[in-house]
């Protein structure tokens, strides 16, 4: 069977055609989207997820207007830049990095001592308790900055200063 009548057939929700389609392209839309995300097995999904969503969708697959792996490999592009903007995409990016530093903290007897062999002590010399506090909110616990004005009912615009100059003093510490 040739690809035009086989998308056909697809389109008609031909589960034959479905299956011999995404036999067809699974492994290069995993792919594409894998090179988005970075991670395999949430690729996998995503890439289910696009198939789901194409055999909802494919009577608004037009021919004329371009080939069908475009079509289903455009699908797949913004379902995987969907997915890297969404929220917990970028929670589940900052979760691992705040994991790996529970990790090093868990087992120390001596917190300070610990803080000193990563560094963070020494950053944190002079930092203001408001520093301490919008970090903590905007870096580890995944707040917005608008969402931190609002928690702290203070002006977006303060808190974007503030941002800037404890950034500003972290630097400088780094120095």
């Amino acid at each position: 069977m040739n690809l035009d009548n086989l998308i056909q057939q697809f389109q008609k929700k031909d589960s034959a055609a479905f299956e011999t389609l995404y036999h067809m392209y699974a492994e290069n839309i995993c792919g594409v989207i894998n090179v988005i995300l970075k991670d395999a097995e949430r690729s996998q999904e995503i890439c289910q997820d696009v198939f789901v969503k194409v055999w909802e969708k494919s009577d608004q697959y037009d021919a004329s207007k371009g080939r069908f792996f475009t079509w289903l490999l455009n699908i797949a592009r913004n379902a995987a830049i969907d997915e890297v903007r969404s929220k917990s995409h970028k929670n589940q990016k900052k979760n691992l990095a705040v994991d790996s530093l529970v990790g090093i903290f868990e087992n120390s007897e001596d917190l300070n001592s610990k803080m000193d062999t990563i560094g963070l002590q020494s950053l944190l010399i002079g930092l203001k308790e408001k520093c301490i506090l919008l970090i903590d909110m905007l870096y580890f616990k995944g707040y917005t900055q608008k969402e931190a004005a609002k928690e702290l009912n203070t002006p977006i615009g303060t808190i974007k200063t503030r941002i800037r100059s404890c950034i500003s003093s972290i630097r400088k510490n780094m120095a």
